[in-house]
């Protein structure tokens, strides 16, 4: 259904990582954006696997992560070339189908832009697609929390799978530091 994609991926300064590193301190982020990693973030590999898994064939993106002057909160905006005749709905549909028993991914309504703010404090993603200006390319937009959504409530998830709890055990409050 894509024949390609290109990742715009703005992050709070948490998603730089926790390093002392003095390019992610306050006074150098604040009042600005700025693109990391630029042709090499850690992170490509694993994305690409994910993508390559869900397509049934390789996937290659071009990806840049842009760091945002917030403490948490992530936001990827992927433009797709779609492939095979699909359409933008043909993408919605297949999206909608696939997360339908996800307690934590939501297609929001038709036209709905998500936002950081709506995925504060939560283990939710919220995501939706969208038509681009240009025929045969559609716009997939999605949100999350990354300090609870990233690796910790991936963690608490998997945990409760092994245990045979309820997935979204612990995970549906709001954790709100910082």
């Amino acid at each position: 259904m894509i024949a390609a994609c290109t990742l715009c991926w703005p992050a709070g300064v948490s998603g730089a990582g926790r390093s002392a590193k003095e390019a992610n301190l306050y006074v150098e982020i604040a009042e600005g954006i700025n693109a990391y990693g630029v042709t090499k973030h850690r992170h490509m590999p694993e994305i690409e696997q994910g993508l390559s898994e869900a397509a049934g064939k390789p996937v290659t993106v071009s990806f840049t992560p842009h760091l945002l002057p917030i403490s948490r909160g992530m936001q990827s905006t992927m433009y797709v070339k779609l492939a095979g005749g699909a359409s933008v709905d043909d993408l919605r549909a297949k999206l909608i189908e696939t997360y339908a028993n996800e307690p934590f991914v939501r297609v929001l309504d038709k036209g709905v832009v998500p936002h950081t703010r709506h995925v504060r404090g939560s283990n939710f993603c919220l995501m939706n697609v969208f038509p681009d200006r240009l025929s045969g390319r559609a716009i997939v937009i999605a949100v999350i929390d990354n300090l609870v959504k990233g690796a910790s409530g991936q963690a608490m998830q998997n945990l409760n799978l092994v245990m045979g709890y309820p997935e979204t055990t612990s995970l549906m409050q709001l954790a709100m530091f910082p």
